[in-house]
């Protein structure tokens, strides 16, 4: 805190130095005003001392350094839900308010010059989703976060002020289990009442600098709306917040009226409480220095619609999120799991049979059925596996698999269903080509025990030699047959759809016959043994050399086990003799 007391000193130091290219009419010691919402929809004046700029505090970027007085600041300090309030210096617009300290004793703010938010430049998206991985392989998250930016002195930290974020409809449980994702990317939760009104909500006052908006990430049974203030308008074009919102670049993101409900001070940082209300436009860019929108738009949003079943209770929820390819499987997971925590069957042994259906734009949808069971994070699983196709199509990034529609059928149970393949026994381990083998597998459940059989019929034309029959679960399946196919980027729509469309679901047991052959590979598939006029195009045209490949298939059995999950691999050898 010592630092904190020397810190208006320093800042005096600081013009000196200032580029005066960027922030030329600032001068330490002049007197400002500031305009930002404490109450309602009122937009009040507040007033600011400079104390000095911050040169190069980012790539290119500098920081005007301010004391905020005046209204309820004396005892909030700067508030998260400040973010984009315009600071006037003789009569001109020279930034919004952005940056605070945590813990601080006055009201000390950074000010981004409003020079730097008209400028559109690009930025490192900030967050990333792993859906390819993600798509065979059980993730912690979709997506890794990167940290925000922000500025030492001592142990005092300037950094941007983090945007509020109000929820409503979701279970206390999914606010906790997200929020360390939400935090690391700027955004700090509130469980209050959010967005979601109907455009027949009654207009706020005409919209100005100093007006809080909200951004509506969930609207519906469910509502996300992250909360900033407005900087500047130009005609039908707005600018707000000062700072990034989540670093995505061009977006396509509704903002509404904000109204301001009660002020709440904190010994780490105060934020306003807030309400939405009427549609007012789209944000339409979200860049490291500002977001900007349009006044009058409407945005295309994801429609989802949710039924959980547990026992007789049945729940239905409606909902729009916006299609945004980092944000919205982040989304569709949080309110997946809040929909099965609302269920109360989410601790002990459990399970949930999960049907997702997929529509695209301008592409057949895609349905799958999982089953999802466990004593411990079987909710989170179960989100998740909505959410992953969803990510790997989006990101794809081909405008035929846009998102139309998502819709889920949840159904809980109390119990475990969970089969786990125990052994695999062949009836025989010598063959000549043309005759059967039959496998038998055994499974287990909790000191129960189960077998199923399949029979298969080696081809007549099949030469001597080994044979392996695999028996997996269907992500294993997957995880051998896709895993070089997603990990390489789509050629095309089609083949992205065809991949979601043919992953197994893990209610089955695959047997995939296997042998090791010289062959290509063609965009994922195995072509083992082609003619030698492929191979020859393999070779001269593509450039492509023979490899030997030990999961070349030659066929596919499958074994149903019937509403439960299964898991496990085992593997059995067979000689084909002459």
């Amino acid at each position: 805190m010592e630092t904190m007391v020397l810190l208006p000193a320093l800042c005096l130091l600081l013009p000196a130095f200032a580029q005066q290219t960027v922030v030329q009419s600032v001068r330490a010691g002049q007197k400002g005003v500031g305009y930002t919402v404490f109450s309602g929809y009122r937009v009040e004046p507040f007033d600011v001392e400079i104390l000095g700029v911050l040169e190069n505090a980012g790539p290119k970027q500098s920081i005007i350094l301010g004391k905020l007085t005046g209204g309820p600041l004396a005892q909030t300090g700067v508030l998260q839900g400040m973010s984009g309030s315009p600071v006037y210096v003789d009569g001109k617009l020279v930034g919004a308010v952005a940056l605070a300290f945590s813990f601080a004793k006055e009201s000390i703010a950074g000010i981004r010059p409003f020079e730097e938010m008209l400028e559109a430049k690009s930025v490192d998206r900030g967050i990333r989703a792993e859906a390819a991985r993600c798509l065979l392989e059980t993730c912690p998250q979709l997506f890794a976060t990167s940290a925000r930016p922000e500025l030492r002195f001592g142990e005092a930290r300037l950094a941007e002020l983090a945007t509020p974020v109000s929820f409503s409809g979701f279970t206390q449980a999914a606010i906790d289990r997200f929020s360390p994702q939400l935090r690391q990317l700027g955004l700090e939760p509130r469980q209050a009442v959010a967005g979601g009104r109907s455009s027949s909500v009654p207009a706020p006052p005409t919209l100005r600098p100093g007006s809080m908006i909200s951004v509506q990430l969930v609207t519906g049974d469910f509502s996300i709306g992250a909360d900033g203030t407005v900087t500047h308008i130009e005609g039908k074009r707005l600018y707000a917040f000062g700072h990034r919102f989540v670093s995505l670049g061009e977006v396509e993101m509704p903002f509404h009226a904000a109204e301001v409900l009660t002020l709440l001070p904190n010994l780490q940082t105060s934020f306003k409480i807030s309400s939405s209300g009427a549609p007012l436009g789209v944000i339409t860019h979200d860049y490291s220095t500002a977001v900007r929108g349009e006044l009058g738009r409407q945005a295309r949003m994801v429609p989802v619609r949710i039924q959980v079943q547990a026992g007789n209770r049945v729940s239905n929820y409606s909902l729009q999120m916006v299609h945004e390819a980092a944000l919205t499987p982040f989304l569709l997971q949080m309110t997946t799991f809040s929909a099965l925590d609302a269920t109360e069957r989410t601790l002990g042994a459990v399970a949930y049979v999960v049907k997702q259906n997929l529509q695209f734009e301008n592409a057949p949808a895609v349905s799958s059925t999982n089953v999802y069971s466990g004593e411990f994070n079987t909710a989170m699983q179960a989100a998740q596996s909505v959410a992953i196709p969803v990510a790997y199509a989006m990101q794809s990034g081909f405008p035929e698999l846009r998102i139309k529609g998502v819709e889920l059928q949840l159904e809980a149970f109390t119990g475990r269903r969970h089969w786990v393949l125990e052994d695999v026994y062949a009836s025989r381990r010598l063959v000549r080509a043309g005759e059967a083998v039959e496998l038998s597998v055994v499974l287990s459940q909790e000191g129960r025990r189960m077998i199923r059989t399949v029979r298969y019929r080696t081809p007549q034309s099949l030469a001597a030699g080994p044979l392996q029959l695999s028996v997996s679960d269907g992500p294993a399946a997957n995880l051998a047959e896709f895993r070089q196919l997603v990990l390489t980027p789509p050629k095309s729509a089609a083949l992205v759809r065809r991949l979601l469309e043919q992953l197994r679901p893990n209610t089955n047991l695959y047997v995939r016959v296997l042998r090791s052959e010289s062959g290509y590979q063609s965009q994922g598939e195995d072509l083992p043994a082609p003619p030698p006029s492929i191979a020859m195009l393999f070779q001269r045209s593509l450039g492509q050399a023979p490899v030997t490949n030990p999961s070349s298939k030659l066929a596919e059995l499958e074994i149903p086990i019937g509403g439960a999950m299964v898991s496990g691999a085992k593997n059995v050898t067979v000689e084909v003799q002459e």
